[in-house]
């Protein structure tokens, strides 16, 4: 069933905005941590959050990795964007890794050059299949900064419909939306504002995060980015970028109809991931018992989830061993890290 576990495994995964990492110690995850990472100013910036993490490599651990920063706009292509991330990984760590290939299991680095569209965003596929394997039966969702993953899993394997980005965006096992750097046009065209359906400006005013920090879902570590306007990250400074979404000042209304308005975008957005829930579950037969396993930065907005397709919520943290409670809690926000780490140190 399980190999003798490897003793030091840190998993990595690389995104087109975040570096996560993960290392295990004998099986349990001993460091969790999320760093700024924008993909799309040049791989100098990965390079320099990774510095972040060196202290952490003593012991000649194995590395095994993931990504989705094949998709930055850095790239001319996926496959040209897999290929400059192999490339920088193998001149940061030498030949001796390992790269998840979803479907395709763990490659060597020089299998990995011909594996692209495996390889290409499957950390899902790893943070899935890990919850698959622990749980059995299930609904797994993984919400970061800017998209949600919804996949189901019946007897210890993923049954998803898609696989690549676009053919996920298809099944609704991808929902590009998240829980911090999400434009608020992009959740809805029009917003109620005393009680008249108000349009919205066309403009990256405002983001999500601005509708966690008013309604107090929002933990600061978590939105790494500046502001839409690179002004205060308050909730006043919240308030008023809302409020130039319909043309208006943080002035013009109360407190608390801003806070509606922000129930509103967030209610909205919610709907837009249990309409991608309902569509999964619908291509599934899981049981009304099946529970959602949360996972990533916006668990608040899973936990709503779940109460609204009546079933228990599970914490991805609670099924993976770790040091502490704040460790499982870094290790269910750099999820993808965790499950690579993992499911190699048990392969």
């Amino acid at each position: 069933m399980v190999a003798e576990e490897k003793q030091t495994v840190i998993g990595w995964d690389i995104g087109g905005a975040h570096l996560k990492m993960a290392r295990t110690d004998n099986g349990q995850i001993t460091h969790a941590r999320t760093v700024k990472a924008p993909m799309w100013l040049g791989l100098d910036q990965v390079r320099d959050a990774l510095d972040q993490f060196r202290p952490l490599f003593q012991g000649n651990p194995i590395h095994v990795f993931t990504m989705t920063g094949e998709l930055s706009d850095g790239f001319p292509s996926r496959d040209a964007g897999v290929r400059h991330i192999l490339d920088f990984v193998k001149a940061e760590f030498g030949d001796d890794l390992q790269v998840y290939g979803g479907r395709a299991g763990f490659v060597n680095l020089s299998d990995a050059y011909d594996l692209g569209p495996d390889i290409a965003s499957a950390n899902w596929h790893a943070t899935a299949a890990l919850s698959a394997r622990i749980k059995g039966e299930g609904l797994f969702v993984d919400m970061g900064s800017t998209t949600t993953d919804i996949l189901a899993f019946e007897n210890g394997r993923l049954c998803n419909a898609g696989y690549s980005d676009a053919e996920r965006l298809l099944t609704g096992e991808l929902v590009y939306t998240g829980f911090t750097r999400s434009a608020l046009i992009g959740i809805a065209e029009r917003v109620p504002v005393r009680g008249t359906m108000t349009p919205l400006m066309n403009e990256y005013f405002a983001n999500t995060a601005d509708l966690g920090r008013i309604l107090a879902t929002l933990d600061e570590a978590d939105d790494q980015y500046p502001a839409a306007d690179r002004r205060a990250k308050s909730r006043d400074g919240s308030i008023g970028r809302i409020a130039r979404m319909v043309g208006r000042d943080g002035t013009d209304l109360s407190e608390g109809e801003w806070i509606d308005v922000a129930r509103w975008f967030s209610e909205h957005q919610l709907r837009m991931i249990h309409d991608g829930a309902f569509r999964v579950c619908g291509n599934a037969t899981l049981s009304p018992v099946a529970p959602v396993v949360g996972a990533g930065i916006g668990r608040p907005q899973i936990m709503q989830l779940a109460k609204r397709l009546e079933r228990p919520y599970i914490d991805f943290g609670t099924l993976i061993p770790a040091a502490s409670n704040e460790i499982r809690d870094q290790a269910s926000k750099a999820a993808p890290a965790a499950a690579v780490a993992l499911l190699w140190s048990k392969s």
